[in-house]
């Protein structure tokens, strides 16, 4: 097989860690799972690297020198629609919220086994792949539209700047309209792992999104938090 050939195939992954030994390690089991991966130690070359490469998805580490990971992830975002999944030592819901606001698709907090980075990895690309290929869809809800195709939204004919995740959220929420979906439901769908009731990150974009769209936060009347259970998305609010 050419070797060129066989590169191209490959998903390309960006680690921004200062940690050299982490990223070594880091890069080896990944490139032993059949990924091709650019390593970056400075902050201040962050965003100009994932501008440039435009990886398949990037993990990129908190606490940099040069800059920061939140403000990389936040100047970012515009020019880059791939997944970014942030890893830190630091535990603080804070810094997760932080994350999640700023453009991160997730956050794993260090030390984590490699493979668990690995299944969370994978659920993103999954995520990614299956939106490329979910073909053309469009939902309409009065003065909302939601388009699967271009992975796009509209409110009153003015496009809503979503981020990534946030889209994500929001098309698993308005393809089931009508219908309860449970936390451990769209943890599943979106993550690919179990909720372990402690994770507020689903929270956090519903919170973002519902603005977003037209609705109230403190009387939501599109996206609604049914107790004890989940969310609905009302078909005609």
């Amino acid at each position: 097989m050419d070797d060129n050939l066989e590169s191209s195939d490959m998903e390309h992954v960006l680690i921004i860690e200062d940690d050299v030994r982490l990223a070594e390690l880091t890069r080896d089991y990944l490139e032993s799972n059949g990924f091709k991966v650019t390593v970056e130690a400075e902050g201040s070359r962050g965003v100009e690297q994932i501008q440039a490469l435009q990886p398949d998805l990037v993990i990129l580490d908190l606490m940099l020198p040069g800059e920061d990971g939140l403000s990389i992830c936040r100047r970012a975002r515009p020019d880059y629609a791939g997944p970014i999944l942030m890893l830190t030592a630091r535990t603080d819901d804070m810094d997760q919220v932080l994350g999640l606001e700023m453009g991160a698709d997730d956050y794993v907090p260090k030390p984590v086994q490699p493979r668990v980075l690995l299944a969370r990895m994978r659920a993103l690309l999954r995520r990614a792949e299956n939106a490329d290929q979910s073909g053309d869809a469009r939902l309409t809800f009065g003065n909302l539209e939601v388009d699967s195709a271009t992975r796009e939204a509209w409110l009153e004919g003015e496009r809503i700047d979503l981020t990534s995740a946030e889209f994500d959220l929001l098309w698993l929420l308005a393809s089931n309209a009508g219908r309860v979906l449970t936390r451990e439901e769209i943890f599943s769908d979106l993550r690919g792992i179990k909720y372990d009731g402690q994770d507020r990150s689903i929270d956090v974009r519903v919170s973002r999104i519902r603005p977003k769209i037209g609705d109230d936060p403190n009387h939501p009347h599109r996206i609604k938090t049914v107790r004890s259970k989940g969310y609905l998305f009302v078909k005609d609010a």
